[in-house]
């Protein structure tokens, strides 16, 4: 899955499956989690939300199933 920087405290990256829907988010220590049948919507603002970490807070974490890669 191809990565994408993002400008963020805690975030580096982030990339999307169409195929699967599936959300891939590299935080800076390292860490990398999959959300699942994330909408590719949600993708799209998620790129291009002022605040990065505030979206994946209040708009993937809790809401999609994940798995920590």
């Amino acid at each position: 899955m191809e990565m994408v920087p993002v400008s963020s405290s805690s975030i580096a990256a982030i990339g999307y499956d169409e195929d699967s829907q599936t959300l891939q988010v590299e935080f800076n220590r390292g860490t990398l989690y999959q959300y699942f049948d994330v909408p590719q919507q949600i993708f799209d603002e998620l790129q291009q939300a002022n605040s990065v970490g505030t979206f994946l807070n209040e708009h993937i974490k809790g809401i999609y199933r994940y798995s920590k890669v």
